[in-house]
């Protein structure tokens, strides 16, 4: 067994057809399962404590910043980030007792996942190498400040690769897909333009062509099928969106309001 402990913390929202999976998943290798939730309306909660799972609640900003919020509460050096929508398999849960049992760990480990899309896990277009920093040491490590896309920053030490991978249900219906579009695709809009990046025709034309040209045949995602191809579809319109939004914000004229027209200027009123 190991000598340092670990808190597992379990990032959520409305998550009640998840969140039972997710929780007994970890269970077994877990001395404390956080709950940071951002203002559920269902029986995410009611769930989480009938395994005395403990529980912190905070309005939601970004995932950066809720996740940064939930780390130093950790009651563990060690920590084992898990999102409702990711089940962790008896052979990680083996790999992660066994790693934080090393005398000399890294700082951080990333892991991979087989992620799934409506039931079917894709293998390709990117999806079969997908990984990410999820056992990391508490104290050493803060996820860098953007709205989207972030990723773990080791503050000191090394950081290394776990074997066994999560397994990952981000999608079982369509709105999921649209919904979780339109919020990443503002927040990478909003980064861009806080770093000044200029959205053009080539940005609209080209980048969602090549994103979808990469993901289809150079990533061969024509080999999931159907769902593959679904998938390098959507890829290449959140390109398209993101930088359409860019756009918006940077050269999208204003649709004029009458009823303030009227309200600054009575005068004009026919009353």
């Amino acid at each position: 067994m190991p000598t340092e402990k670990l808190t597992v913390i379990i990032p959520c929202k409305n998550e009640q057809k998840n969140i039972r999976a997710c929780i007994e998943s970890v269970q077994t290798i877990a001395d404390e399962i956080l709950i940071a939730d951002s203002g559920s309306q269902d029986r995410t909660l009611d769930i989480a404590r009938e395994y005395n799972c403990r529980i912190i609640e905070r309005e939601y900003i970004n995932s950066a910043d809720f996740k940064n919020w939930a780390i130093p509460q950790a009651s563990h050096p060690w920590i084992l980030l898990v999102d409702a929508d990711e089940r962790v398999t008896p052979e990680l849960a083996g790999e992660v007792l066994e790693t934080i049992a090393n005398p000399n760990p890294c700082s951080a480990y990333y892991i991979g996942r087989h992620n799934f899309f409506f039931g079917y896990e894709i293998n390709y277009s990117g999806w079969g190498t997908d990984k990410v920093i999820r056992l990391f040491n508490r104290d050493m490590s803060r996820y860098k400040t953007m709205r989207v896309h972030s990723e773990i920053i080791v503050s000191k030490g090394r950081t290394g690769y776990l074997k066994s991978r999560l397994k990952h249900y981000p999608y079982w219906y369509f709105g999921q897909v649209t919904a979780k579009n339109e919020r990443y695709t503002t927040w990478a809009a909003e980064d861009m333009y806080d770093k000044g990046v200029k959205a053009n025709l080539g940005h609209l034309a080209l980048y969602p062509l090549w994103r979808f040209i990469r993901q289809y045949f150079i990533q061969r995602g024509f080999l999931d099928g159907i769902p593959g191809f679904m998938v390098c579809i959507l890829g290449a319109f959140s390109v398209f969106s993101k930088y359409s939004k860019l756009w918006h914000m940077q050269r999208a004229k204003k649709q004029p309001v009458p009823e303030q027209d009227l309200n600054d200027n009575p005068g004009n009123s026919s009353f």
